[in-house]
């Protein structure tokens, strides 16, 4: 299931074209609305507990580890 997101910050983010090709950095503008499945799960980092999510766009690229704080979720 797509949902759509909006981000609160500034994020650049490694996305992954595909397995044959290296990631390319991109940079999303806050504001910026995607639409994107995701996989949440916890990470720790600087021995603290981070919420995080795989997210996979509609175009089939995808992004890792990107924290729930840099974005929220849209009603539509």
């Amino acid at each position: 299931m797509y949902h759509t997101i909006e981000f609160t910050v500034d994020a650049t983010v490694a996305l992954e074209i595909s397995p044959k090709h290296w990631q390319e950095q991109v940079l999303i503008e806050k504001g910026s609305r995607l639409r994107v499945q995701t996989r949440p799960y916890v990470v720790e980092i600087d021995d603290q507990l981070v919420e995080v999510a795989d997210l996979f766009l509609e175009d089939g690229t995808a992004t890792r580890m990107v924290p729930f704080e840099s974005f929220s979720f849209v009603d539509e």
